[in-house]
């Protein structure tokens, strides 16, 4: 891009750039890449472009600065008064950022009321769409300017910094300590949006774990098969579901476990170890076991102790020392 692009009908190219490039950082967000190059995708979509595209929306018309003569007949006054139009490239690329930073959060704040959550393909579709939109608003706006008013693109528009200022009967003005803050800010700004963007924030993970479950009515008890027969194996179908944000290996314990109860209280007075499974579940999804039930006694004061461990389970499995447990009150005839 160069300067005589304000001369010519290339006007719409910043917009149509725009909308490639966030084409293009999305796929390449969405296809997997990782690691410092998923930041750099990141950083201009969630920074720049949707508040660029805004700013254009609303404000079509190139700067233009001009000195106009008071009406001396009414005011008496022979100074000129400045009239201004337009955006100059540092308000531009400026408001660009503050609104990026407000569109990401508002799509955020949708995207949390949708099913699958703040999760990166939900907030990164709404922000894509979102940013093509004003795209197409922006070049329609900036069409029904006056073409002699009408903003186009070139290197100095898009400079984040003050130009340097022309000379004019109110003096000049030194510019530099401006354009050192803006340099400061910018760098203070990417490095907390790549920090932000390299650690998101994470709810605490969980594990879930429950067992097949009867069609409730009013002829049951228990929602699970609650009646087995002593020294017949029966099986008991197990369900886990990693929610850890990360690959999990677990393993599942049952127990055949003989109880008093004092209240609420319970006492295991023996305890049997049934049978054992070990799973690798992928963050997000769930994996069913089939556990084998052999009670090698009969009796009405049992129950099964399904418990789960993070890797290998202790020499001497107990509900204490599980990750997560449940117990299930049988009957074996």
């Amino acid at each position: 891009m160069d300067d005589t692009m304000s001369d010519n009908n290339w006007w719409f190219f910043d917009q149509a750039l725009v909308i490639a490039v966030t084409g293009a950082l999305t796929f390449g967000i969405i296809s997997g890449v990782d690691g410092y190059g998923r930041i750099l995708l990141t950083i201009p979509l969630v920074l720049f472009l949707p508040g660029y595209a805004l700013v254009s929306a609303v404000f079509p018309d190139e700067p233009n600065d001009d000195y106009r003569s008071f009406d001396h007949e009414k005011t008496g006054l022979g100074n000129p008064r400045l009239v201004t139009g337009g955006l100059e490239a540092v308000e531009r690329v400026v408001l660009s950022i503050i609104f990026s930073v407000a569109l990401v959060s508002t799509v955020t704040l949708f995207a949390s009321a949708t099913p699958r959550g703040v999760t990166v393909i939900p907030v990164l579709s709404g922000l894509a769409v979102l940013t093509v939109l004003l795209s197409l608003i922006a070049i329609g706006t900036r069409y029904r300017c006056l073409p002699e008013r009408r903003f186009a693109p070139s290197l100095s528009s898009l400079s984040p910094f003050f130009a340097r200022s022309q000379p004019s009967d109110f003096g000049r003005t030194n510019r530099q300590p401006y354009n050192v803050a803006i340099a400061l800010g910018l760098l203070l700004l990417l490095a907390s949006g790549g920090f932000a963007i390299a650690n998101p924030p994470e709810h605490d993970g969980f594990t879930e774990l429950s067992v097949e479950t009867e069609n409730v009515s009013g002829e049951i008890d228990t929602i699970y098969d609650s009646t087995f027969t002593a020294g017949e194996p029966q099986e008991l179908q197990v369900t886990i579901e990693n929610r850890e944000h990360e690959e999990r290996t677990y393993t599942t314990v049952v127990m055949l476990q003989q109880v008093r109860y004092d209240g609420d209280e319970a006492t295991v007075n023996q305890s049997t170890e049934l049978d054992r499974n070990t799973a690798t579940v992928a963050d997000g999804e769930t994996s069913q076991q089939t556990l084998e039930i052999v009670p090698p006694m009969a009796g009405d004061d049992l129950r099964l102790a399904v418990l789960l461990y993070n890797g290998e389970p202790p020499s001497e499995p107990t509900a204490e020392n599980a990750y997560r447990s449940l117990h299930l009150p049988i009957e074996v005839e």
